[in-house]
């Protein structure tokens, strides 16, 4: 598990980051497509379903 920083010094391998708003940074590997992004964080507790997070409308903002 990553674990939280409040330090903004990339660790040694980290190629991306997640700054929440209150100011915790959290490294790790990035993959996919490269450059800046913005997105939102859902949390969701349900026990199945997990895939279906990606692309239910009320999860838009």
């Amino acid at each position: 598990m990553a674990s939280a920083a409040s330090s903004p010094a990339q660790p040694h391998g980290a190629t991306g980051v997640i700054v929440l708003a209150d100011g915790s940074v959290i490294w790790g590997r990035g993959f996919g497509a490269t450059g800046d992004a913005v997105g939102e964080v859902c949390f969701n507790t349900a026990m199945t379903g997990y895939q279906e997070v990606m692309t239910d409308p009320s999860y838009a903002g």
